[in-house]
C-alpha cells in the first residue's frame, strides 16, 4: 500500500536556494558521537561512483514500473535512505526522528535540503510511512553492496581472504512476558475496545460500559495470578477458586460478544466494517484458546506442551529462547545470525526459525561462497552451538580452514587438529563476534519496536546497513584526521 505515493526521484538535482551539495558538506571528526561516522559513510556512499550506481539502482526499484503519480508529497529515496540509516545509528524512535530530520541542520545537509530554511518540512506521519519502503530484500541488496565495497575501503592488501566468524543472538520483539492469564486478557481487551466503537459506528445499544468491563475482567486476572504465585496452604483451592472465576467473566465476555456479531449482521456493513469484524473474530479466536489452555493447566493439571503455545497475541513471531545463560535465563524474540570478516564488517544475517543453529550452517557457508570472490573465502569459525561432523567434513571440501570445535569428549584426531597453531589463533579471533553484536545492539538491535515480522525483518536489514556503514565511517573519519595532522605539520 505504500508503493503508490506517485513517481518518486532519487534525489532532486536542482538544489534548493541556500542548500550544499551533499558531496561538500562538511563533516565534522573532532566528535565521539555517533553520528557524524554514519554521515561520513553515507556521503561517501552518495560521491563514490561505483557505490553509487549500485545502490540506486536497487533504491530505484523501490518505484513499481507503470505507476502513475497521485500528486501526494513523498520523500526522495535518498532522503528514505538516510533517514532509516539515521534511525537505527541512534536507536530513536520516530519522534525523535521527525525532529532530527527537520532542526539538525547536517543532517538537512546530507538531505540536500539548506540547513535552516523549513520550505520543506517532513511530517511525522510522512516518515512513517515513506521509512517502510525500504523492504527486507532491498536492504539485503544494499547491505552486499555495501559490505563488498567497505571491505576495498577498509582491507590492507588487495585480494585479502575472507576471515569469517559466525554466531547468533536473539532480537528481542516489544512483548510484554506472557502467560496464559495475560494473553487471555490481551485478547478480551482487544475485543472490548474493536466491539464498541464498531457498534458506537452501527448505533448499537450494550457496549457504553467498556470501562467497567474491562475493570471486571482484569481485576480477576490479577487474583488468579496473585494465587498462583504465592503460597501458603491450601494454595491450589485458592487457584481453581480465582481460575473459575477468572474464566467465568471471560465465558460471559464472549457470549455478549457472540450476541453482539448476530446485530452486527442485521445492518448493512460496508467493506471497511467487514474487515473489522473479521479482525474481532481473530481475537475471539485466541481468546477462546487461551481459555481452554488456562482451563487444562489451572483446572485440570495438564502441562501444556510448547507448540500449543503463544508468546504474544500482537507480535505472533515471537519465540521463547533459552539459550543457557543464567542472566538472562529466557528472552522473547528471534535469534539473529550473523556473518562477520576480520574487518568487523557483516557479510550476511539472517533471522532464525527455530533454534536449530547446527541446520544453518550450510545454507549459510552456500550463500557466503555465492557473495564473495571465488577462492576469497579463507577460513570459518563457528561455537560449539553450530557443531555437527556432517557440517566439518562438508565445509572442508570447500574452505581451506573449518573452525569448528567439537561437542563432548574430543578424539586423539580433534585434539591434534584443534592444536595446530593456525587453528588455535583463528578460534582465538572468534571471540571477536561477541563484540560485532553488542555494537549491533547499541545500533538499535537490541529489542525492535516495530510491528509484524515484516517490520520485524525491515528493522533487522537497516540495524546491519547502520552498523557496517558506521565501521566504515569510523574509518573514513580516521583517514580524515590523519590528513588533518598532515596539513597542520606541513602548514
Amino acid at each position: 500500500m505504500h508503493e503508490n505515493f506517485g513517481v518518486r526521484k532519487l534525489f532532486d538535482v536542482q538544489l534548493a536556494l541556500g542548500a550544499v551539495p551533499i558531496e561538500q558538506v562538511e563533516i565534522p571528526t573532532k566528535t565521539r558521537d555517533e553520528l557524524p561516522p554514519i554521515l561520513a559513510a553515507l556521503q561517501w556512499v552518495f560521491i563514490t561512483p561505483e557505490v553509487n550506481s549500485e545502490v540506486f539502482a536497487v533504491l530505484e526499484s523501490i518505484q513499481p514500473a507503470g505507476t502513475k503519480s497521485t500528486g501526494r508529497p513523498g520523500m526522495d529515496l535518498w532522503q528514505i535512505l538516510v533517514l532509516g540509516v539515521v534511525r537505527l545509528s541512534l536507536d530513536c524512535n520516530y519522534d525523535r526522528l521527525h525532529y532530527i530530520s527537520n532542526y539538525d541542520s547536517l543532517v538537512r545537509q546530507l538531505l540536500g535540503q539548506p540547513a535552516f530554511d523549513m520550505t520543506l518540512e517532513f511530517s511525522l506521519t510522512s516518515l512513517k510511512e515513506n521509512l517502510p519502503l525500504l523492504t527486507e530484500e532491498r536492504l539485503a541488496q544494499i547491505n552486499a553492496i555495501i559490505a563488498r565495497h567497505g571491505r576495498q575501503t577498509l582491507q590492507k592488501k588487495n585480494e585479502e581472504a575472507h576471515q569469517i566468524k559466525v554466531d547468533s543472538y536473539v532480537l528481542e520483539t516489544n512483548v510484554h512476558f506472557p502467560t496464559d492469564l495475560n494473553l487471555a486478557w490481551d485478547a478480551a481487551r482487544k475485543i472490548i475496545d474493536l466491539t464498541s466503537r464498531l457498534a458506537a459506528d452501527l448505533g448499537l445499544p450494550g457496549w457504553r460500559k467498556k470501562a467497567h468491563w474491562k475493570t471486571s475482567i482484569k481485576t480477576p486476572m490479577r487474583n488468579c495470578s496473585r494465587a498462583s504465585k504465592s503460597g501458603g496452604a491450601n494454595k491450589q483451592e485458592r487457584i481453581i477458586e480465582a481460575a473459575t472465576a477468572y474464566l467465568a467473566k471471560l465465558y460471559q465476555l464472549e457470549e455478549k460478544f457472540c450476541a453482539t456479531l448476530q446485530e452486527f449482521k442485521k445492518h448493512p456493513l460496508s467493506l471497511l466494517q467487514l474487515c473489522e469484524i473479521e479482525a474481532i473474530e481473530n481475537w475471539q479466536d485466541l481468546l477462546i484458546k487461551h481459555i481452554f489452555l488456562i482451563s487444562d493447566r489451572l483446572l485440570e493439571g495438564r502441562k501444556i506442551p510448547a507448540g500449543e503455545k503463544l508468546y504474544s497475541l500482537f507480535e505472533q513471531h515471537t519465540e521463547w529462547v533459552t539459550k543457557g545463560k543464567s542472566r538472562p535465563n529466557v528472552e522473547l524474540g528471534r535469534r539473529l545470525l550473523i556473518a562477520t570478516d576480520q574487518y568487523h564488517l557483516i557479510h550476511d544475517y539472517k533471522v532464525m526459525t527455530g533454534g536449530d543453529e547446527c541446520a544453518e550452517v550450510i545454507p549459510l557457508t552456500d550463500r557466503l561462497l555465492n557473495t564473495l570472490p571465488a577462492g576469497g573465502l579463507q577460513s570459518i569459525s563457528f561455537d560449539r552451538g553450530f557443531s555437527s561432523i556432517e557440517n566439518r567434513e562438508l565445509l572442508e571440501l570447500e574452505i581451506p580452514t573449518v573452525i569448528m570445535p567439537k561437542k563432548g569428549k574430543l578424539s586423539q584426531a580433534d585434539r591434534e587438529r584443534q592444536r595446530r597453531k593456525k587453528w588455535r589463533k583463528l578460534a582465538n579471533a572468534h571471540s571477536a563476534v561477541e563484540s560485532n553484536i553488542n555494537a549491533l545492539e547499541h545500533h538499535g538491535l537490541n529489542r525492535c519496536p516495530d510491528k509484524s515480522e515484516q517490520g520485524y525483518k525491515r528493522y533487522v536489514g537497516l540495524g546491519v546497513l547502520s552498523y557496517n556503514l558506521h565501521r566504515i565511517g569510523v574509518h573514513l573519519q580516521e583517514k580524515e584526521r590523519a590528513q588533518q595532522r598532515i596539513r597542520s605539520r606541513a602548514a
